[in-house]
């Protein structure tokens, strides 16, 4: 299939966080790998602790993985050059290139912000010589002037590079063309001159109805509007920040049981939760309802509690005993409930932590569920792994300081290089792996497992659920979403000339 025309960049801007930045970037570069286009996500910097690791044996973040299999690629630090994984409300870990180099606060990153600069234009530049397209995600929304000195990712990035962008927001929120409008107009007017178009996400309704005010925004702006998506509810896999992961909310579509048991899955949602992503593996099976909790009252009823990856597990495992949550899952444990600890929730369940690198803290308790003992160094392991787990090959991705310095439980799995990785004692499971819950036929194991322990005889997992098949044709309806409601020859026109001449700036001045 033919290119056609499509040669440039794009700068995909949001109102707000999570405003559908990172699914529209996806579903364009879906969109345009489908037309035969070489296309490439870019986000100059990223703040998530969802990340993975890539094929050179970097991290990056989770949002660009799933971008780029959009494309068709396979995941690269040159995708996400610069991630901010936080760590504290003050303090982010600084990963460069895929690499973590040092810990930063607010002020503290400023000092690296010409350094960054600079990795971020020779990635940039590099990925527009080497693809047709290159669409680019910003981070947060670029009406935050109060960063604009620092800005790596928003309009900093597109003047610098001269790549036209839009902003999209999302009318879910309500008050989505006063966030349009007032975006646009508390920039400088150079910063203005970039911006070509509005995208409005989530749109439930008549089209009709909304269609006076966008003439307005048009009228009022001198910018038309490229696109309206409808809201899908299908839309649920590869969150692209842990912060929109919310307390006692269920996580993903559950559909009904093959058999006659539902499986109820208890995450808890830890404060510096990292790669809650995990999860999402088992919302894909029909009769497992996956609900994050923060309470430990929500864990009464559940047959299977999991303990996900954490950034700060020193931290977040004394918020587990502050909150009750530690007393309910060593009760849920000891009356031979399923528990399963991923990383950090892995980490915790040992009988001590030695911590003098994240948390500082040296050693402390665990909560004894597994005979286990932890050390953290200040090296990161970094590695995509697989191995054998119930007879059958597995695989994930390990991201993570702590080391086991002693296990005396039975292996959860054995590595392709025959060493033993993880722990099983009972109806406790841990792991380091992330991703190891994508394997299909595992995780379908381990369900008939954790249901015969849990008493859900009438479980019945499926035997046809394919997450990496989900996860594409979740691709492909962003694909057909951005297809059949967008205003491709204007967004083709935006990529391969620019932004046109004649935008007009708008004046915000203070009412008096």
């Amino acid at each position: 299939m033919s290119s056609g025309h499509w040669s440039g960049a794009l700068l995909v801007a949001g109102t707000t966080s999570d405003a559908g930045k990172s699914v529209l970037v996806a579903g364009l570069c879906r969109m345009l790998a489908r037309r035969g286009v070489r296309v490439a996500p870019f986000k100059a910097q990223n703040m998530s602790n969802n990340s993975v690791v890539t094929l050179d044996g970097g991290e990056i973040g989770r949002a660009q993985a799933f971008q780029a299999a959009a494309c068709g690629l396979e995941p690269s630090v040159r995708f996400n050059p610069v991630l901010l994984k936080p760590g504290s409300d003050r303090t982010s870990q600084l990963v460069v290139r895929g690499r973590a180099v040092t810990s930063v606060g607010a002020r503290d990153y400023i000092e690296h912000r010409e350094h960054l600069r600079t990795v971020v234009a020779e990635e940039l530049s590099s990925l527009r010589a080497d693809f047709d397209v290159v669409i680019c995600e910003g981070a947060g929304s670029p009406a935050e002037i109060n960063l604009r000195a620092t800005d790596l990712a928003n309009l900093g990035l597109a003047r610098e590079a001269e790549i036209p962008a839009i902003v999209v927001g999302d009318i879910d929120r309500g008050g989505v063309l006063a966030h349009l409008f007032g975006t646009v107009s508390v920039l400088s007017p150079e910063d203005q001159a970039l911006i070509a178009g509005f995208v409005i996400n989530k749109f439930r309704g008549e089209l009709s109805l909304l269609t006076p005010g966008l003439e307005q925004l048009a009228a009022m702006t001198g910018r038309p509007t490229l696109g309206v998506i409808p809201f899908a509810d299908g839309l649920w896999l590869d969150a692209e920040d842990s912060l929109s992961v919310v307390g006692d909310s269920v996580v993903g579509r559950p559909a009904p049981p093959v058999g006659d048991d539902w499986l109820r899955v208890a995450a808890v949602r830890l404060p510096r939760i990292s790669n809650s992503t995990d999860v999402e593996a088992l919302a894909c099976e029909p009769g497992v309802s996956v609900r994050w909790v923060t309470d430990p009252a929500r864990l009464q009823d559940a047959d299977l509690i999991v303990i996900p990856g954490s950034k700060s597990t020193v931290s977040d495992l004394e918020w587990l005993r502050h909150s009750g949550i530690a007393d309910a899952i060593v009760a849920h444990a000891k009356r031979g409930g399923p528990v399963l600890g991923i990383c950090g929730g892995y980490q915790m369940f040992g009988s001590a932590i030695v911590d003098d690198v994240e948390s500082g803290r040296g050693t402390v308790p665990g909560l004894g569920l597994l005979d286990l003992e932890i050390e953290f160094e200040a090296d990161k392991v970094l590695a995509r792994v697989r191995g054998d787990a119930y007879g059958i090959p597995v695989s994930g991705y390990e991201i993570h300081h702590g080391r086991v310095r002693h296990s005396g439980d039975e292996p959860l799995l054995y590595t392709s290089a025959g060493a033993s990785e993880g722990s099983v004692r009972g109806s406790v499971y841990g792991t380091h792996w992330h991703g190891l819950l994508e394997t299909d036929r595992f995780r379908r194991l381990l369900l008939d497992e954790v249901a015969d322990q849990a008493g859900r005889a009438g479980f019945v997992s499926a035997p046809d659920i394919d997450v990496a098949a989900i996860r594409g044709a979740q691709l492909d309806l962003l694909a057909d979403l951005v297809e059949q409601n967008l205003d491709l020859d204007a967004l083709e026109a935006l990529i391969d000339k620019g932004v046109p001449k004649d935008i007009p700036a708008i004046r915000a001045e203070l009412v008096r």
